[in-house]
């Protein structure tokens, strides 16, 4: 199986692309910019903050749950009996 331009179009395309270079990964391409600890820091302070969130909404639902069953007025019906 030969490699090269078999048509006319495959021809124009590899003259085009012949002085072409590509980027290819080095070791300073692959280092991360961001360190590990600092990703690891931020993920930590935001559960941390779901989890404050979390235990908050659970407080005030319990609150406004009894605020309302304090406030309810209730009457008492009388029941007939058949």
């Amino acid at each position: 199986m030969a490699i090269g331009a078999r048509d006319f179009i495959d021809r124009l395309l590899v003259e085009k692309y012949a002085q072409e270079q590509v980027d290819n990964h080095t070791d300073d391409g692959l280092k991360s910019r961001i360190e590990a600890d600092d990703i690891m820091s931020a993920l930590n302070q935001y559960s941390n903050n779901y989890r404050s969130y979390l235990d908050v909404a659970s407080k005030l639902n319990i609150t406004c749950y009894s605020v309302n069953a304090k406030n309810a007025k209730y009457t008492q019906y009388e029941t007939i009996s058949a």
